[in-house]
């Protein structure tokens, strides 16, 4: 990245190169227009989703995708994102077909002309990840919704027995829970189950309006600055800028009126859910299925999801829609 390359202009130069080395049959699999409805049509399953998956690529064009994964994750989320997809070998000895539990079956897909000043975006997806990047035309970047799961979520055979990808979005969240006091933590329970998923999935962007639990006004010191951890280590998967960036969105919106719930148990192995949501927030994250050992996990900014209103302020000022 040159020194005076912004992170926009880095995605774009970056996925003009990917998108350059696909013959035409690679492209069109994995070149879409802007306004079309698969742009919204995120998931975490393991199933065919739009875009061109790693097993149709080339070596080279797997490096361009890596690359792209390098400019715009901090180091700490790339060895995530390559965990969670080595998840899928450990499914595959623990039972699991290889067909369908294929660490190749990981797609790029981009929306819209990286190469113009109209907004374009490119999403990354597998089982258990869905990375979202819109870029709005005057080069804002939007980085919302942003999925992180892990089946197992401790890893329980050889040679990563007891790797724990989300370790740091489960210990930080326990030690909040365990540090509140009874009357605080009465408070924030949503109910004694876990609530056995996030609800805010896949076309349930509304499904969480008011926040429930307590503020984080309500609790001490330490115990906030607890909860924005957790907030810090969703957003720091992200490169430096654009987790700085949105913790600041975070901040200027107010800590204050962040709302904490929980669900479920209180200690590692029992089943259980938590949730910060905000004004521009919303973290849930959920270990119930396979005896609270299968993590999903989402981040999302109810006001920027796919672009939202860095896209209505582009339009706004005048710029033109244009399309792939």
């Amino acid at each position: 990245m040159a020194d005076d390359e912004t992170t926009a202009a880095g995605m774009a130069r970056l996925a003009l190169d990917w998108l350059s080395a696909l013959d035409d049959d690679r492209r069109a699999q994995a070149l879409y227009a802007f306004d079309d409805s698969l742009r919204g049509d995120w998931h975490y399953t393991p199933r065919r989703r739009p875009g061109l998956p790693l097993g149709a690529m080339t070596r080279e064009q797997r490096a361009q995708v890596d690359a792209l994964l390098d400019f715009a994750l901090s180091e700490t989320g790339r060895q995530k994102a390559e965990q969670i997809r080595g998840l899928e070998l450990v499914l595959r000895q623990l039972g699991g077909s290889p067909s369908f539990r294929d660490p190749d079956n990981y797609a790029l897909a981009v929306f819209g002309n990286p190469g113009t000043d109209g907004p374009w975006a490119w999403r990354f997806e597998g089982h258990h990840l869905s990375l979202t990047f819109t870029v709005a035309g005057d080069g804002a970047v939007a980085v919302t919704p942003s999925f992180w799961g892990a089946n197992p979520a401790r890893v329980p055979v050889p040679p990563h027995e007891g790797l724990r990808v989300l370790a740091a979005e489960q210990d930080l969240a326990f030690a909040l829970i365990q540090d509140l006091d009874e009357s605080r933590r009465e408070a924030v329970m949503l109910r004694d189950r876990s609530l056995g998923n996030i609800v805010s999935g896949p076309g349930r962007a509304d499904a969480l309006k008011a926040p429930a639990g307590l503020p984080l006004s309500a609790l001490s010191d330490g115990q906030r600055d607890l909860a924005m951890r957790i907030v810090e280590t969703y957003a720091r998967n992200l490169r430096p800028d654009l987790a700085a960036e949105n913790l600041k969105r975070v901040r200027e919106a107010g800590t204050d009126g962040i709302h904490f719930a929980w669900a479920g148990g209180l200690s590692l192995g029992q089943a259980y859910y938590y949730r910060l949501h905000g004004p521009v927030l919303l973290i849930e994250h959920d270990n119930t299925q396979n005896d609270a050992n299968h993590i999903h996990s989402v981040w999302r900014d109810p006001t920027r999801d796919f672009g939202g209103d860095l896209l209505a302020g582009h339009y706004r000022h005048g710029h033109a829609h244009r399309h792939a």
